[in-house]
């Protein structure tokens, strides 16, 4: 129930600014392993479309449901068969897409696509192009044929040389990518000086992870097939690494924080890291770290990303781009490869 209030909340969120939208509050949540719900709320009727792809022609989907006024549909799932859907709104005629934002791994974590919020012009970012994750190490095999389903060509590994060697993601038969480093260099923080809370820790990642920034534009730019991203909680640097991808697509500021909050929600901590051979612990500081985190009593309950006054620990990360870049168009630029033709390219690639 938690997690139907945040994701309707944050699709009250990413529509608010977009006055000219009739379709709102747009959400698909799970109901049971059966079936999900799509609920919306519109002053007029809708009609309703459902395919097995994304971005489909309405004269070659199937309709739900015709001139609707109840706001919500049931919808029965079938399989791993992953289901989009498209609200048309009667009486302007505009359409607004909506899919099932978490994907429902039995052991996965945070595991969601970044489609469907409002960017430039006003244009939706499309569904079924950019997964975000926590790590895999604990997939079932159903879960692995989920996600392949989804035809992820690209996955880039945003962990560090210890997290990536105690926990391998389970995806095989997908082109991997990571930059070594250590977890000794996340923790860093900001420059030399000692870290105070979380915002200075993500004040260290545009610099830390620019390679893997680069890399997730590169592929976005150039390969076209769908692209996943994780860290280990899919919450920190997954949530800077989006953070980047939604600007460059002109999602307002307030939409990136809405959905990097989600991740309180989504993440399963228990099924990001298996048990760490006390072995290696020993002799590895970096995985002593999180030896200390699963040491906790409440390690398995995700806690809020936000400091005690509510600032968002990434705020820290935008701080440290206009204090060192100017603005996240020029870090785009600098450390990426990423242009103002590039953006462009991106918006015409995944926005609809």
């Amino acid at each position: 129930m938690r997690t139907k209030t945040l994701a309707l909340a944050l699709a009250a969120c990413l529509l608010a600014g977009d006055a000219s939208a009739r379709v709102l509050n747009a959400d698909v949540h799970r109901d049971d392993s059966d079936t999900v719900t799509v609920a919306w709320s519109d002053p007029d009727p809708v009609d309703v479309y459902e395919a097995d792809h994304p971005g489909f022609a309405l004269k070659a989907a199937q309709r739900i449901a015709k001139a609707d006024r109840s706001g919500h549909v049931p919808v029965a799932k079938a399989g791993l068969v992953r289901h989009y859907f498209a609200l048309v709104d009667l009486r302007d005629h505009r359409r607004f897409d909506v899919a099932e934002r978490l994907i429902p791994l039995t052991q996965g974590s945070n595991f969601r696509d970044i489609g469907g919020y409002v960017g430039a012009g006003g244009k939706q970012v499309r569904w079924g192009r950019i997964y975000r994750s926590g790590a895999q190490p604990m997939l079932t095999a159903d879960d692995v044929a989920m996600v392949h389903a989804l035809g992820i060509g690209q996955l880039v590994d945003l962990r560090s040389n210890e997290e990536r060697l105690v926990a391998p993601t389970r995806i095989n038969g997908v082109a991997y990518s990571a930059v070594g480093y250590g977890m000794m260099d996340i923790m860093k923080g900001a420059g030399s000086a000692p870290m105070r809370n979380g915002a200075d820790l993500y004040r260290n990642f545009p610099t830390l992870l620019a390679p893997q920034v680069k890399l997730v534009f590169a592929h976005l730019l150039h390969e076209g097939t769908p692209i996943a991203y994780n860290c280990s909680a899919g919450q920190d640097r997954t949530g800077f690494v989006t953070a980047m991808i939604l600007t460059a697509l002109g999602v307002d500021r307030d939409t990136i924080i809405a959905d990097y909050h989600l991740s309180t929600a989504y993440r399963r901590p228990e099924f990001e890291m298996p048990p760490i051979d006390p072995a290696l612990v020993a002799t590895n500081p970096g995985l002593q770290i999180f030896a200390g985190y699963r040491a906790r009593p409440d390690w398995k309950t995700p806690q809020p990303l936000k400091d005690a006054d509510g600032h968002p620990f990434l705020r820290g990360a935008f701080d440290a781009i206009r204090d060192k870049w100017g603005s996240i168009d020029a870090y785009l630029a600098q450390e990426a490869g990423v242009g103002p033709a590039e953006l462009a390219r991106l918006r015409r690639e995944y926005l609809q």
